[in-house]
């Protein structure tokens, strides 16, 4: 799991095995959230989709305990407008090419981790900054699809 900001990107965390509301605030929320979150201000606002360990009540109590707002209360089915999930498509196209028959679980993870560094923080500006265009889209669209 990993984020983006217009400031910068988290460190990003393999996770293994199942998620669950538990396991994202110890592995995720507490140890990268709540610092990044008091490093960028009280503007800050956690966009997260509805993944159920997600919205757990033991996750949105954290988030309330510690002044962290989501950004929205993004719909149950919805076209991917986050723009993480874009950032995502564009870490599956620098891997991909990588790569090779025989490669084991250790390399896949390293390969992740290296082009995650490897995308440059304008990239995911551009990605950011082009949110008020999608969200317009989608309403012209009327929910439909769009070209993002």
């Amino acid at each position: 799991m990993g984020g983006i900001s217009d400031q910068g990107k988290t460190d990003l965390i393999v996770v293994q095995g199942n998620m669950t509301g538990q396991r994202y605030i110890d592995q995720i929320l507490r140890p990268v959230v709540v610092p990044y979150a008091r490093n960028h201000g009280p503007g800050f606002q956690l966009m997260d989709d509805n993944a159920r360990p997600h919205h757990a009540n033991i996750v949105t109590n954290l988030l309330a305990a510690q002044h962290i707002n989501r950004f929205l209360p993004w719909p149950a089915i919805s076209p991917d407008m986050n723009p993480l999930e874009h950032f995502w498509d564009e870490l599956k196209r620098a891997v991909y090419p990588r790569v090779q028959a025989g490669d084991t679980l250790a390399d896949l993870r390293r390969y992740v981790l290296q082009e995650w560094g490897n995308i440059p923080q304008a990239q995911v500006q551009r990605l950011i900054r082009s949110m008020r265009r999608r969200c317009a889209a989608l309403c012209v669209s009327r929910g439909g699809y769009t070209r993002y």
